[in-house]
């Protein structure tokens, strides 16, 4: 099923001046037993529109089923700000108790992550099942923690 996140996003015009535009971010949810799946449906990620990612992924952590693999196919193109957020946020859902796994990311991604030092500091998977996986193992991780 594929979703539409409206989005307001100020941007600057080309003479100095300011108005707001509506954006719609389109992105796909998968939810299972254990955790919402995530598609983001657009080709960049960039600092302007994580508050608008966050206003659509932070209510996650007040539903039953917490944790979110957030599938990253389709964006070809992350800026530094986009990459400190998505560590923000990995660390906003584990303050939780809940799982956030990044997933499917392009090259182009993978090394921006990498060359701003940020991706030694994500939970990510090459695929999906993987990312799923690693969300059972976490979950498995906190019952045996309240069990002690």
């Amino acid at each position: 099923m594929t979703f539409s996140c409206r989005l307001l996003r100020t941007a600057a015009l080309r003479f100095g001046g300011a108005s707001n535009l509506n954006v719609i971010m389109q992105f796909k949810i998968d939810t299972s037993e254990k955790f919402h799946a995530i598609q983001i449906k657009e080709p960049v990620l960039s600092g302007n529109m994580t508050a608008e990612l966050d206003a659509c992924l932070m209510p996650f952590l007040q539903q039953e089923v917490k944790n979110v693999v957030l599938n990253l196919q389709d964006i070809q193109n992350l800026d530094d700000a986009a990459g400190e957020y998505l560590v923000k946020l990995q660390q906003a859902f584990y303050e939780q108790s809940a799982s956030f796994v990044l997933c499917c990311m392009q090259k182009p991604v993978e090394k921006a992550l990498d060359a701003s030092g940020l991706l030694e500091l994500l939970n990510f998977a090459p695929t999906e099942s993987e990312a799923w996986d690693i969300v059972h193992m976490e979950e498995i991780e906190r019952e045996l923690g309240d069990e002690i």
